[in-house]
């Protein structure tokens, strides 16, 4: 680096804490302590988690038949089944780091084994 590589530095640490302080105020700033929010921003806290997932769940199984030859296409049953346990668990107990641990868990078991 080269001289004045230590204010560079000040000042980045400065930018990025006063970025972060102020996202975590802007919603006290913009609905005040203890206000109700919009409804539309509870809408989008209600379906942007899941339209998030479903949406990387989408590109990864995609990648999967995009990326192997169509003979492969059929052994896709580890995947399958690890989404379909995933999902089930979810729906279940409502609980993202037990049904993705579990899912993960049962995809690294199927991959093995087959």
């Amino acid at each position: 680096m080269t001289g004045g590589s230590t204010t560079y530095i000040v000042a980045v640490i400065a930018a990025v804490g006063a970025l972060s302080w102020l996202i975590r105020a802007l919603p006290f700033l913009l609905f005040g302590r203890g206000g109700k929010p919009p409804k539309v921003v509870e809408y989008i806290g209600r379906v942007l988690s899941p339209a998030a997932i479903a949406m990387l769940a989408v590109y990864c199984y995609a990648g999967y038949v995009r990326d192997r030859p169509p003979q492969e296409h059929l052994w896709m049953l580890a995947e399958l089944a690890a989404g379909a346990v995933t999902v089930a668990l979810h729906w279940r107990w409502r609980c993202p780091p037990v049904s993705i641990a579990a899912g993960t868990v049962i995809y690294m078991i199927l991959i093995r084994l087959f």
